[in-house]
């Protein structure tokens, strides 16, 4: 081709390509394109001509879409940053979500868009937030893994898009799922994962109310607005955290400030009972000190007088019981409880308090077991006097005198000498050793706060006790039972002797009387009544066999005196109207003809007998001890005349 032919040519290309790029330049549509070829033809231009046209018309459009796909990928992405500016200035979780939903139908231009978070305890994924829903049915939805459009996206981690959910049958359909979609009135559905990483987290959906067909490029869309979506999730789920941990922290700054004040009175408790144990104090001088910490009225009590469940749940934890408004922690040293320390009025006491409640427990314990010490060395030398009032019967009254005045106790006064024993049930030895050793700790402590002696013997422990005026022996025998009892946690028997006076010249009598209590204790254990105390005149006419001294006149008086002082007063004949009636196999018609008298009579002075001896004189057990004591009562008044 010439020079001038290839002149012409490009003349030519440049007058075909002129009218498109002023269809360029103006932003015409893809139908204008076709009028400059249209016109062509209509003139009747060369077959080149529109030839050149056509191939200037291929390439005009195509440099139309590529500028359009530009223009469309300039304002994905520049939705795309501003979608992150925002998400990224939201710090409430349900902000961050409805922004997301908002921004995806915004981008898609759809009827509706949706969120789904997945449930990892339940196992599927439900309806979060939506934007343009209308169904409270759809709203709700609960889609297992694997099921329907958005199960199947949560389970394999993929997009999915569909142009007729209905039509589709890729998708596991449930009655649930499809009718939430119906309700809704959705037809096309474009479904992306929301990942962390491997993990799926939840579904983005865009969905029309029509046939649609999502593009490439706008799956790829939603694709990346879910990236972005995933990551505002999570880092608001991170501030959410983050403001619960400062939270926690600020409620702990709160709690250390609090539990600052409370340390520091442990503290002071703590100089205060090192004080007072350095100094000798006594336990009412722990239990002040530690009212004063606590704000409250703190007492220290025997076992006895302490709440009983609350003192042995205590006990056998280590630690102080609240019981209703009061505080109970028990004072223990090994297997033995030796009391309580009450915190009174105070159901509200924190850890530190109740430690620091605990620990005066403690230390009261050590006072205590400090005084016992002292104490042992003063026991020892009752025990030792009461030795020698048992066994060295030939020892100097006078010195006798002297020695139990310097331990506070008179053995010039009336005195009951009392046989103790455990009925314990321990499994060894050393069990049953250590259990002595405790009753006899707590009978010399009783002996020496009532200003007696108290020793262990025979495998047990004896008592020499006075006798407060208006007691009894049996008063004393069961009372010391009950406080030996408490004090080892254990049952305890005590046998009583006959009271016993002036020791220190009748030394004699303190070991026949020690005789008495053992036999009485045996008896007790014999009748099963462990745990109790008694003395002889508790068993009737059993108990003239257990006294040393055989004390019959005492057992007639027990028993029949009554009617042996009315007939002394008035004359009667009541006595031997019982005599009489006994030995006439108690029959009144009998007992008429032996006196000689009316039966009316016999059945007056009966009647008189009731009434001074009991409605149960006939009973079986009375009426042999009346029998026995009318008998030794005719035999003393014979040996007397």
């Amino acid at each position: 081709m010439s020079r001038d032919q290839l002149q012409s040519a490009g003349r030519s290309e440049a007058s075909a390509e002129a009218p498109f790029l002023e269809l360029l330049a103006r932003g015409a549509s893809a139908d204008a394109y076709e009028q400059p070829v249209l016109l062509a033809r209509a003139d009747g231009l060369p077959p080149e001509r529109v030839a050149a046209l056509e191939h200037a018309k291929v390439l005009a459009l195509r440099v139309r879409s590529e500028m359009e796909g530009r223009r469309r990928r300039e304002a994905e992405l520049s939705a795309l940053f501003e979608t992150a500016h925002d998400l990224a200035g939201l710090r409430d979780l349900d902000a961050v979500l409805q922004a997301i939903v908002q921004r995806a139908r915004s981008l898609l231009s759809t009827d509706v868009a949706y969120l789904s978070l997945n449930d990892p305890a339940e196992g599927d994924t439900y309806m979060r937030v939506t934007e343009g829903s209308v169904a409270a049915r759809f709203q709700q939805l609960r889609l297992g893994m694997g099921e329907g459009l958005g199960g199947l996206v949560a389970q394999t981690a993929r997009p999915y898009v569909t142009d007729d959910y209905f039509k589709d049958d890729r998708f596991q359909h449930t009655s649930t799922i499809d009718a939430g979609v119906r309700d809704e009135g959705l037809v096309a559905i474009l479904g992306v994962p929301l990942t962390l990483g491997p993990h799926v987290i939840g579904v983005l959906f865009a969905a029309d109310r029509r046939a649609r067909v999502f593009e490439r490029e706008q799956i790829a869309l939603l694709g990346s607005f879910a990236a972005l979506a995933a990551a505002a999730i999570d880092t608001a789920n991170l501030l959410t955290e983050t403001r619960e941990a400062l939270g926690d922290l600020e409620r702990a700054n709160e709690i250390i400030r609090d539990r600052s004040g409370v340390i520091e009175r442990a503290s002071d408790v703590h100089d205060r009972l090192a004080e007072l144990v350095l100094r000798g104090g006594g336990v009412h001088d722990v239990a002040a000190a530690v009212s004063q910490v606590l704000d409250g009225t703190v007492e220290f009590v025997e076992a006895g007088a302490a709440p009983g469940d609350a003192l042995e749940v205590s006990r056998a934890e280590g630690h102080a019981v609240r019981h209703g408004d009061d505080w109970v922690a028990a004072v223990a040293a090994g297997g033995e409880l030796l009391g309580a320390l009450l915190l009174h009025g105070h159901p509200g006491l924190d850890p530190v308090d109740q430690r620091t409640l605990e620990r005066a427990a403690m230390v009261t314990s050590l006072l205590l077991l400090a005084r016992r010490s002292a104490a042992e060395a003063e026991q020892r030398v009752r025990g030792e006097l009461l030795d020698d009032l048992l066994d060295a019967r030939d020892r100097d009254p006078r010195l006798l005198r002297e020695r139990a005045a310097r331990l506070d106790a008179d053995l010039d006064a009336t005195h009951v000498v009392l046989a103790a024993r455990l009925d314990s049930t321990a499994a060894d030895a050393d069990h049953e050793a250590a259990a002595r050793r405790r009753l006899w700790s707590a009978a010399s402590h009783l002996a020496a706060t009532r200003h007696g002696l108290a020793a262990a013997r025979d495998g047990g422990t004896v008592l020499l006790l006075p006798l407060r005026p208006g007691d009894t022996a049996t008063d004393l025998a069961r009372r010391t039972a009950g406080d030996l009892g408490t004090a080892v946690s254990e049952a305890v028997t005590v046998g009583a002797s006959a009271p016993v006076e002036n020791l220190t010249a009748h030394p004699d009598s303190v070991a026949e009387a020690y005789a008495e209590g053992q036999r009485c204790r045996d008896a007790l254990r014999l009748l099963g009544r462990a745990g109790d105390g008694a003395a002889a005149e508790d068993f009737g006419f059993l108990g003239l066999l257990l006294a040393g001294s055989r004390d019959i006149s005492g057992f007639v008086e027990r028993t029949i005196g009554q009617v042996v002082t009315y007939d002394a007063k008035r004359g009667t004949n009541l006595l031997r109207t019982l005599d009489a009636y006994f030995a006439c196999g108690r029959s009144p018609a009998r007992t008429s003809d032996e006196l000689h008298v009316h039966v009316n009579t016999v059945a007056q002075r009966l009647e008189r007998v009731g009434r001074l001896l009991g409605p149960d004189w006939h009973s079986p057990a009375r009426a042999l001890e009346i029998q026995l004591a009318v008998r030794l009562h005719r035999l003393s008044s014979t040996a007397r005349h």
